[in-house]
């Protein structure tokens, strides 16, 4: 067994793991893949150390099959294959009581704020867990998790078949929201000023537009027949970005904000006034839309294959984080902990 240890500096140690045995209620699980989300980058740049406090493993994006199993753990068999949903939750606070784990009042989010997935066996709560059906390759599973933030932006949103949906960036998690929104029926169209990226969507079958090249509001208002977009999906975290939401919104348009934005944008109130709009913050994911990802994906409605850039033993997963700071246009890079 060995761990990835990221150390600072766009740094990894490999060391020896330890071999942590269940304890009640928990799962030892052989790690098969881990992708390397933007989080990760994040980490990996060093502006999250003081979170993440190194030495530590990160990694959360997972798939593996379960190797061992702790007192009580009841519905999990060894052998079976697996994903975890990688939020630790109090159930103590007001959110949790009422239903809503995922935005805990405390909540840990693992392979940041605690040990994770790059390394050979991961110990965690069994109720984290979701079974991968047998037409799902491991492969296939480490994609599972930011497909699930896809899902629960779509939820969010509120997306009917036939609604014109425009997706503001697209880099992996903004193909996936498109993805997910072609498959409910909606028309979709990703603005993105990356040409290689709009090459992707369009090869998903998605209809793409740089906003650099291309007056985005008057295509959008020639796109939807001037009646603007029913969803606006903002993942790109950028300042145009902002200010491109509200103007191509249509009336009681909606708003779903994805991306993270470290700084406090200026927004045009005015135009959620006098267009009736709403804002709809989306945060990670839910249990029901880690089972809708696994569904979409077992059922073919969305194919992962093609977001699968590279992949890389754990020994190298160095050589795995340079390639994705040195290809921004790479969609996921997939770490191998363990044989298929």
């Amino acid at each position: 067994m060995i761990a990835a240890q990221y150390i600072g500096g766009k740094q990894f140690n490999i060391i020896p793991g330890t071999e942590q045995k269940p304890l009640a209620g928990e799962v030892k699980i052989a790690v098969g893949y881990v992708g390397i989300c933007g989080t990760d980058m994040h980490i990996y740049h060093g502006v999250m150390d003081a979170r993440v406090n190194p030495p530590q493993t990160i990694g959360h994006e997972m798939s593996g099959t379960i190797t061992e199993i702790g007192e009580g753990v009841e519905g999990f068999n060894i052998g079976e294959k697996v994903v975890v949903r990688p939020l630790d939750w109090c159930g103590e606070c007001p959110t949790c009581k009422a239903g809503y784990t995922h935005i805990c009042q405390n909540l840990k989010f693992m392979g940041i704020d605690s040990p994770g997935a790059f390394q050979s066996n991961w110990t965690v709560k069994a109720r984290t867990l979701h079974k991968l059906p047998a037409d799902v390759n491991l492969k296939q599973g480490a994609l599972i998790e930011p497909l699930s933030v896809a899902c629960h932006d779509i939820r969010r949103s509120r997306l009917q078949a036939g609604e014109k949906a425009v997706v503001l960036g697209g880099g992996p998690i903004g193909q996936l929201v498109a993805a997910v929104a072609k498959s409910v029926g909606a028309d979709v169209l990703v603005s993105e000023p990356n040409e290689s990226r709009r090459a992707f969507a369009e090869k998903l079958g998605v209809e793409s537009v740089n906003p650099l090249e291309t007056d985005l509001a008057k295509f959008v208002d020639e796109w939807t027949g001037t009646k603007g977009a029913d969803v606006v999906f903002e993942v790109s975290g950028v300042k145009p970005a902002i200010d491109a939401m509200t103007q191509i919104a249509g009336r009681r348009g909606r708003i779903v904000m994805v991306a993270i934005h470290s700084q406090k944008p200026e927004i045009d109130l005015f135009q959620f006034f006098w267009k009736e709009l709403e804002l709809l913050g989306a945060r990670v994911y839910e249990a029901e839309d880690f089972d809708w990802a696994i569904d979409l994906i077992a059922s073919g409605k969305v194919n992962v294959a093609p977001f699968i850039s590279s992949v890389n033993p754990l020994s190298n997963i160095g050589d795995a984080f340079a390639s994705m700071d040195n290809n921004p246009q790479g969609m996921k890079a997939l770490v191998e902990c363990n044989a298929e």
